[in-house]
């Protein structure tokens, strides 16, 4: 059977409004033919119109192969683990959400030669703007600490960077469940184009999610003006069910889901993964005290890093977390996207 190729994730994908807007296809195209277009609540990638395969009959394939969209989607809420924990940094990290564990993991790493580039999310602390971001000094990680995971930014197109240019071999991930999706697609199929991003990664940690919001739609419409907050005032936004928006003043304020429905990504109401169920390690806020990560550490991979942030006695962990709150949210996320 011939290999689909970008007319067919058009089709399926991008057409169909499922698209998770991960960038996987961004990064593998190589052509370079895809790109997302400049504007508020893109729904998905744009083509030039080249493509090898369906213009020069060369097999290609990889868009379409490393999509986390053109499969079921899962249902599990947990998956499987091997360790469950609740974590935090040995030492302070300034803007962390909820005790610098991911941060403290990855400066280790970096500080062992165990990873040599990190791509993650990075924001403008005055406008909290999202933009990806290739990291590769631990001392530069401190800077994205506390970055919000909830705005939408096409974290894998990065990749081709890190990859392809920058010739990075050695490349931790830190991204929501749509883009842990693409890269465990990317990690484990046979498609010769997709090997020598599969190679470079070395670690990925997924974060827990609920959706992603536009950055635009989210500040100027909803919080700057109808709730008066400018992003400058804001400490620290959280999504369990609803949007929780800790202010620089100490004070907060809540906003039901419903009401930020213009403001979520369409294709984020096909995803019923919340968390991460491809990664290495999975971490969020939900499960553990204030302060603390919870950690799913999925794999041997995942363990090792983990087991070497405690030995250097750079990452504190007690055993445990509350599962049924982490459930009751998974639940949540693939009753509501479920497809009848």
């Amino acid at each position: 059977m011939a290999q689909k190729n970008y007319l067919d994730l058009k089709k399926e994908v991008w057409e169909t409004g499922i698209c998770s807007g991960c960038g996987a296809c961004i990064a593998v195209c190589p052509a370079d033919a895809l790109s997302f277009p400049h504007g508020e609540m893109v729904t998905s990638p744009v083509s030039s119109g080249y493509c090898k395969q369906a213009t020069d009959s060369v097999a290609c394939g990889a868009c379409y192969a490393a999509c986390p969209r053109t499969g079921p989607q899962p249902e599990e809420t947990l998956g499987t683990y091997l360790e469950l924990l609740s974590a935090r940094s040995a030492s302070e990290v300034p803007y962390a959400q909820s005790g610098g564990a991911v941060t403290a993991i990855l400066a280790h790493a970096f500080d062992a030669g165990l990873i040599d580039a990190v791509v993650t999310v990075s924001e403008d602390r005055f406008t909290l703007k999202p933009s990806s971001a290739i990291i590769t000094k631990s001392e530069a990680l401190i800077s994205v600490a506390g970055s919000r995971y909830s705005w939408w930014v096409p974290l894998l197109a990065a990749l081709k960077t890190a990859v392809v240019e920058k010739k990075y071999r050695r490349i931790a991930v830190v991204g929501v469940p749509c883009a842990v999706q693409a890269l465990g697609k990317i990690r484990t199929s046979d498609n010769d184009l997709l090997r020598p991003y599969a190679k470079a990664i070395r670690l990925v940690i997924g974060l827990f999610c609920t959706e992603s919001f536009d950055y635009s739609s989210l500040i100027h419409t909803q919080l700057q003006v109808r709730n008066k907050i400018e992003p400058f005032q804001i400490k620290k936004l959280d999504v369990k069910g609803k949007l929780t928006i800790e202010k620089t003043d100490g004070s907060s304020t809540s906003i039901p889901l419903p009401e930020l429905e213009a403001c979520i990504r369409k294709g984020c109401h096909s995803c019923t993964d919340f968390t991460a169920l491809d990664a290495d390690i999975s971490a969020g806020s939900v499960g553990s005290p204030a302060g603390m990560t919870t950690f799913l550490i999925r794999n041997t991979t995942g363990k090792a890093f983990v087991d070497a942030a405690v030995q250097a006695q750079k990452l504190l962990v007690k055993e445990g977390a509350d599962i049924p709150a982490i459930e009751k949210l998974a639940k949540a996320k693939i009753k509501k996207n479920r497809k009848k």
